[in-house]
């Protein structure tokens, strides 16, 4: 019964996650936000929303290693996404087509997992309003670092409403083409809302699930978390971004899987509201720290894939799609093997 449990909840967060990246891309095109800032922001929060909850429903449980293990581990599985989306996409490199935006994102998803690793190991015990001082850190550090995102962005939305404007050739075709935009963008809006919807209910039921795995084989909860919990729910990820690429709109994937990496990490916040024998991160076995260093290395090399421009590929010398994805099985290795 667990299994089904588990396996039902995991497919229902699959399909939700295939329809988050059709309308995230509709909603950049009508709202003029760019897909940078609707991938980094909008659709990392949507599609992070399974290891949000199942964290927040882990922590809940008194179990927090395998909120930790989901959290850190969504990080490796997301660079394993990234990899594998430009994997497919043979055409050209998915992270050449990434605009160098991008690499403000996956700085800030790399300083706020240090900061994670940091506060793992540093075992502070101060809280406030039931929020470790760490937790608490990393959520006003991801809040600030979004709205340099904004700004970044805001600049080049502004530059396309002026193109815009300019293109408008008369005040009603201006008139018609905003109402036909708004009823677009409602729909858009509706249908988004409807799949995070089915990303809410089915979490919940994918964390209590995997705890259950957990203690009926015998598997530590790291482990569990940092694997099979971490690879599920970050199949949203993977398949809104496999269909970002197809849309041909590159930054929405690219933004989706570092903007997550970010936004899981100000999760720690909500899962220590939920877990209440003492700050969430001082009560985390320091294992996970070494699991945060290794999603570093792994943003690293995304973080170069997207500066390095250079079109025809060399083999161990250009940061490659392969390099990601056996990095990926060489740490859960070297993690737990």
């Amino acid at each position: 019964m667990t299994w089904l449990i588990f396996t039902c909840s995991a497919g229902a967060i699959v399909l939700a996650g295939a329809k988050l990246s059709h309308y995230g891309d509709r909603i950049a095109d009508l709202t003029g936000l760019g897909r940078v800032w609707i991938g980094v922001v909008l659709m990392a929060a949507a599609t992070s929303l399974p290891e949000l909850l199942t964290t927040i429903s882990a922590g809940a449980l008194q179990a927090p290693d395998l909120a930790a293990g989901n959290l850190f581990g969504a990080g490796l599985a997301n660079m394993l996404t990234l990899g594998v989306i430009d994997l497919l996409h043979r055409q050209k490199r998915v992270w050449q087509h990434a605009a160098l935006e991008q690499c403000l994102v996956a700085g800030l998803a790399m300083i706020l997992t240090s900061l994670a690793a940091f506060f793992v190991l540093f075992r502070s015990e101060i809280s406030h309003a039931g929020i470790g001082l760490g937790s608490l850190a990393l959520l006003l550090l991801y809040v600030l670092g979004m709205r340099l995102v904004f700004r970044q962005e805001d600049v080049k939305r502004r530059a396309r409403e002026q193109a815009a404007l300019a293109k408008a050739e008369s005040e009603t075709d201006s008139l018609l083409a905003r109402v036909g935009r708004r009823d677009a963008l409602k729909a858009a809006g509706t249908g988004f809302g409807a799949a995070t919807l089915v990303l809410l209910i089915a979490a919940p039921f994918l964390a209590s699930s995997a705890n259950d795995l957990a203690e009926q084989t015998g598997i530590s909860a790291s482990f569990i978390g940092t694997s099979l919990v971490a690879i599920v729910t970050t199949l949203p990820e993977l398949v809104a971004s496999l269909t970002a690429v197809r849309l041909g709109a590159f930054d929405l994937a690219v933004g989706n899987l570092f903007g997550s990496n970010a936004f899981n990490m100000a999760a720690f916040a909500f899962a220590d509201l939920a877990y209440r024998e003492g700050p969430i991160l001082s009560m985390i076995a320091p294992s996970h720290a070494l699991t945060a260093a290794w999603s570093i290395v792994l943003m690293n090399v995304g973080l170069m894939g997207i500066i390095y421009r250079v079109e025809k590929r060399y083999w161990l010398i250009e940061p490659d799609s392969l390099l990601m994805m056996f990095g990926y099985l060489l740490g859960l290795w070297l993690l737990f093997g």
